[in-house]
């Protein structure tokens, strides 16, 4: 009986030595994006403000002038940009991994419960 308990106590110590109890380190997140994507953050003003027009346009909206466009933030796996025209419209631009693009009224961006259309100043190594 003295060898079982023995045994069993020794292995229930083998078994607690073994344990690492140290928290694992938390999963780091990937931002990965295409090179159309990437693509955009390289236009110069006039370039990247013709970009976000035909986007608009494209999607069925109308923009004659853009007067502000600018990179707002990453969204899930879509760059989000923003254009304001000089209708007085503003408008959020997602842009995919394949090159699509989802245009959205700044307007209803808060009721969706989406970011704000705030564009993000430029670090100082990407300013022109």
């Amino acid at each position: 009986m003295r060898a079982k308990l023995s045994t069993a106590l020794g292995l229930a110590i083998l078994v607690a030595a073994c344990d690492s109890s140290e928290p694992a380190a938390p999963p780091k997140s990937i931002a990965v994006r295409s090179e159309a994507q990437n693509s955009l953050h390289r236009l110069s003003e006039i370039n990247l403000k013709i970009a976000l027009r035909r986007a608009i346009y494209d999607s069925g909206q109308t923009c004659q002038t853009v007067t502000e466009a600018g990179y707002v933030q990453e969204y899930g796996n879509l760059s989000m940009w923003s254009a304001s025209c000089k209708s007085g419209r503003s408008y959020a631009i997602f842009v995919g991994p394949d090159g699509s693009a989802q245009v959205r009224n700044c307007q209803e961006m808060e009721p969706l419960k989406l970011p704000a259309c705030t564009i993000a100043r430029k670090p100082k190594s990407q300013a022109s």
